[in-house]
């Protein structure tokens, strides 16, 4: 029996029982808003949360799960639910005619293994553990404009799918529509122009090692006609008969924007398909793509009586173009900011989570925000390729960077370089 068939939770509330009030709205359901709501639930708390699709619903994304986002997975109490998914054991990067399988690393909170689950089935996983934990969850229902009342956001102006508007009050609301947070931008948010963000285009095709243990990132993506190319590539085997396979670019690539996504997927499927037994020309369903903003480059991130969460608030990992526990991690700090403030009756406790964010991201988004910017460079991205591929112990420690699981108890040689580099960009312009 597949993973999909185990677990087909139901969402799904009548128009005529919403809730006229609320302790907390949650604008999106993705795994930011999910995971804001479970949290405040699991406090106590009256917290709806308005998701404009209904559930299961594609997003552009490659389905891994890392170790990070498998914690607070576990901490939400879904340990159970993963186990029929697939399991693997790290990564295996490609480039230069080389190839290195590289386990993740080991970590005192950090699981060394993770998950490639669908974001159809995760997403909708998610947020019916929320809704069991006690949260309120209209699928279906838009949150079309924001209700300001004397300069605070006190809810929504919501429509259902059948045209019935009414307005959802609340005394605090919590931004999680993703990256193109058209809620947010009601508000006042705006991404930091110069800063750099990434798009990404994936699909699926039928593959025989849809079971494979280790995710693959290709390092020298190539077009058909063999010239390099500004971008990475990466599948992730679904364990379902399917691989996912995607490409993504960072802006600060030279003629970012004249780059056909669509001919560069393409080019990456013809380029992978012998050896992971794809016919590259029958994907199983049409690709999907989307700009992801990057390294908490969207703000404000709080307001009087609004917190900005995961996606909506660039809350993704410039390194590798993680989100998905990032904005498991940023929704469960705003839900304890939102607790102390709802039980304290204190909405200056929400100026708290800015700070939270900084102290926990502020300094590694800097160094990967630059460290985009020097890949940028095609020649300088190709000799580090070179020197990284002949290296295992380098790659092992660059690995531990970039998926952000340096250890707290000790100091190895990724946990130095790092050092140096925080120090070093904490001196440097906020690029």
């Amino acid at each position: 029996m597949t993973a999909s068939l185990l677990h087909r939770p139901h969402l799904f509330l009548v128009t005529d029982a919403a809730p006229s009030s609320t302790d907390v709205l949650v604008i999106g359901g993705g795994p930011a808003g999910a995971a804001a709501g479970y949290w405040l639930a699991r406090q106590g708390h009256a917290v709806t949360v308005v998701e404009r699709k209904t559930f299961p619903r594609e997003k552009t994304c490659g389905d891994g799960l890392t170790p990070r986002a498998v914690h607070q997975l576990d901490e939400m109490g879904l340990r159970e639910q993963l186990l029929p998914y697939h399991r693997y054991h790290g990564l295996r990067a490609t480039g230069m005619g080389r190839e290195l399988e590289l386990e993740w690393p080991s970590h005192p909170v950090f699981p060394n293994y993770g998950y490639v689950v669908r974001r159809r089935e995760l997403d909708q996983m998610v947020a019916a553990n929320a809704e069991a934990a006690g949260a309120t969850f209209l699928t279906g229902h838009e949150a079309v404009q924001p209700i300001i009342d004397r300069g605070f956001v006190r809810g929504a102006t919501v429509q259902s799918e059948d045209g019935v508007v009414r307005d959802l009050k609340a005394r605090y609301v919590v931004v999680a529509d993703g990256a193109n947070s058209r809620f947010g931008r009601a508000l006042g948010t705006f991404r930091t122009r110069d800063w750099p963000y990434g798009t990404a285009i994936r699909t699926y095709w039928p593959s025989a090692r849809h079971a494979d243990p280790w995710i693959e990132s290709a390092l020298d993506v190539k077009d058909r006609n063999g010239n390099p190319m500004p971008g990475y590539g990466w599948i992730f085997p679904v364990g379902d008969g399917t691989v996912n396979i995607g490409v993504g670019l960072l802006s600060t690539f030279r003629d970012f924007k004249s780059v056909n996504t669509t001919h560069l997927l393409d080019a990456y499927a013809h380029q992978v398909a012998e050896r992971w037994e794809i016919d590259p020309t029958q994907p199983e369903c049409k690709a999907t793509s989307g700009r992801i903003p990057m390294g908490g480059s969207v703000g404000p991130k709080a307001g009087p009586s609004y917190l900005v969460v995961g996606d909506a608030a660039g809350s993704v990992n410039p390194f590798n173009g993680e989100g998905i526990d990032y904005a498991y991690e940023t929704a469960r700090m705003a839900a304890q900011v939102l607790h102390e403030a709802l039980t304290g009756n204190d909405p200056t406790a929400l100026q708290q989570y800015p700070r939270l964010l900084d102290d926990e991201y502020g300094d590694y988004f800097k160094v990967a925000r630059l460290f985009a910017r020097v890949i940028g460079r095609p020649a300088l991205m190709r000799e580090l390729t070179r020197v990284g591929m002949h290296s295992r112990p380098l790659m092992e420690w660059v690995l531990r960077i970039m998926a952000n699981l340096l250890r707290p108890d000790e100091m190895g040689p990724a946990e130095a370089a790092y050092k140096a580099a925080a120090a070093i960009v904490r001196l440097a312009p906020n690029a």
